[in-house]
């Protein structure tokens, strides 16, 4: 009886705990949701850009993507209030959570990790807006499926690409939907002097391709040309240089932006074989990996960076120095 007792009092101390933490939890999306709010009335009045870093806050993204976006649809005769995301995690952090609190968007996104995809569904934000989460790992023959299959095809308000790894292929695969505004994560470290993406490998995993992490996905010049074809306009990229923005050729003219440029990333995230920081920077990164195989996606033929020759512009090199 003594056992059932402690039991019984243990749980509710761990329901308490619980409660709490929720609460808490909640007070702190509160402020952060009243903070972005702020933030984006004072750049919505802003009717031109010097270029799109100047719109950048962060609530829930990486970095500024959440002021760019925001700025964006401000601007842009948006046609439809839904959005697609892929690599999103728990959505703690993403391109548009607080997109989905601040104006309500409906929203799909799809994640590989069983146990991300239930916190999702668990979140409150599941019940309180219109998203809809899926377990998938993506592949360039299923994403076009998975899209319609949730009633995301058609006419979208932005489409977001992070997937560390077949991002170009992934993106080159999907035809059932036309975004808006187009989002797509690049690897700085293949530089901004040439098209290249690591070649498409199905069960892509970017720890298990090189233990260096810094192998995975395409190069920004790569992403400017597919989305070219596909009818889409570059922008310009966030300062922290991995996010690149594209909107529909259609619409790009009721935007003011006087330089549309991408930056390079500083990151040094880069790991050994056990998995630990190295804290390797900028232009020892490409070292790393200068030998693993890419893909001109311009001739389709295979290369490697050591072989590309100089990969930085000088403009890029003045900022990694």
């Amino acid at each position: 009886m003594e056992d059932e007792q402690l039991t019984r009092y243990l749980q509710q101390i761990a329901n308490l705990i619980q409660g709490v933490h929720a609460r808490q939890v909640d007070l702190i999306e509160r402020q952060l949701l009243l903070s972005g709010r702020q933030a984006s009335l004072a750049s919505s009045h802003r009717a031109a850009l010097g270029d799109l870093t100047e719109a950048e806050f962060s609530v829930h993204s990486q970095t500024g993507e959440d002021g760019i976006i925001d700025w964006l649809v401000e601007h842009l005769p948006i046609s439809s209030r839904r959005f697609v995301e892929f690599g999103v995690g728990d959505y703690r952090e993403s391109n548009t959570r607080f997109l989905l609190r601040h104006r309500n968007w409906k929203g799909l996104v799809m994640e590989a990790s069983a146990a991300n995809v239930e916190a999702i569904r668990q979140d409150p934000i599941s019940w309180r807006h219109d998203l809809t989460a899926g377990r998938h790992f993506l592949t360039r023959d299923s994403i076009d499926g998975l899209i319609a299959g949730y009633g995301f095809d058609g006419d979208i308000g932005i489409l977001s690409v992070d997937t560390d790894g077949n991002d170009y292929w992934i993106l080159e695969a999907i035809e059932c939907a036309r975004a808006d505004i187009l989002i797509c994560e690049y690897n700085a470290v293949f530089g901004d002097l040439h098209a290249v993406s690591v070649p498409y490998v199905e069960n892509f995993d970017r720890t298990r391709m090189h233990p260096s992490n810094l192998y995975w996905g395409a190069s920004i010049r790569a992403f400017e040309r597919l989305a070219a074809a596909k009818g889409y306009t570059f922008i310009g990229g966030n300062v922290a240089g991995h996010n690149a923005f594209f909107v529909r050729d259609a619409l790009v003219g009721h935007l003011d932006i006087a330089r549309r440029v991408a930056h390079p990333s500083l990151f040094r995230d880069s790991r050994d074989e056990a998995g630990r920081l190295t804290h390797v920077g900028g232009l020892a990164r490409a070292g790393l990996i200068q030998h693993a195989p890419l893909i001109d996606v311009a001739t389709g033929d295979a290369v490697t960076l050591a072989g590309l020759g100089e990969l930085y512009s000088a403009e890029w090199l003045a900022r990694m120095r």
